[in-house]
């Protein structure tokens, strides 16, 4: 907390903003303890609630479970089974340069995603307020990425695709501007965060973009965050979107897709 201090009260209040959701996502899945402050406290103190991932309050569905009606992407890659987005390639026809899957119902700007993923190898994640580069190919996205391995280095932070590249790793609350980056709190060891993530198993990610703050919290944990500051090439709005990573063959797959716009 003394780093405080020196950050102004914008950056002091963004870190509490952070801070406070770190603790309701904590809180969503944790046992209740003996109430505080009466019966209506629920444990968590007067007024304060539980971030619920399953709680779809004010959120619409953006995937009717049955087809890929609203997105696009290569019909080669992407497919519906069993009310999931499936997203493979194969040793056969292996990608030779990151693709995406379009949301088209809108380009979001201060907003709330919800998604439960699974993947197999390699590398994907979840793209938003982006743009699309049809000079570099068709499908291909640059922009924010709320990012997902298989191996779970970088699962959880956020990253910049085609851009910046890496703005806040798991674990940091970082502040951008233009050609610096600053970590100004940590949320986590990188290690323990990293073992909340599950392997070959569905996970909830949530992402919260609202102004120049961007929060990623993945089973109930805050993974990463960032105030963008970098008015130059940081983005409010944009195209949302899954990746499939080039190289190896791999499967990436989607479900319980929930959108809110703030």
């Amino acid at each position: 907390m003394k780093k405080l201090v020196a950050i102004p009260a914008l950056f002091a209040a963004a870190f509490l903003t952070f801070q406070s959701i770190s603790t309701r996502a904590q809180q969503a899945g944790a046992p209740q303890g003996p109430p505080r402050g009466g019966a209506q406290a629920g444990g968590r103190g007067p007024g304060i609630e539980a971030l619920a991932f399953d709680d779809h309050t004010g959120f619409e569905s953006i995937f009717d479970g049955k087809t890929l009606n609203g997105w696009d992407g290569d019909p080669t890659l992407w497919r519906v089974e069993n009310e999931t987005i499936i997203g493979e390639s194969t040793a056969e026809k292996p990608l030779k340069i990151n693709t995406f899957l379009v949301w088209r119902g809108g380009q979001p700007k201060d907003f709330e995603l919800k998604v439960e993923y699974r993947i197999n190898s390699t590398n994907s994640g979840v793209q938003y307020r982006s743009v699309e580069l049809p000079e570099v190919g068709k499908w291909v996205m640059k922009g924010y990425q709320a990012d997902i391995d298989f191996q779970n280095t970088y699962t959880g932070q956020l990253y910049e695709e085609r851009g910046r590249g890496f703005l806040a790793l798991r674990g940091q609350m970082t502040r951008l501007q233009e050609g610096k980056k600053q970590v100004i709190a940590n949320l986590g060891g990188g290690d323990d965060l990293k073992g909340l993530i599950k392997v070959n198993d569905w996970n909830q990610l949530h992402i919260i973009a609202k102004g120049n703050s961007l929060t990623h919290i993945l089973n109930g944990r805050l993974m990463a965050g960032a105030i963008d500051d970098d008015a130059k090439n940081r983005a409010m709005g944009g195209l949302l979107g899954f990746q499939m990573h080039m190289g190896p063959p791999m499967k990436v797959e989607f479900r319980n897709i929930w959108l809110k716009n703030l």
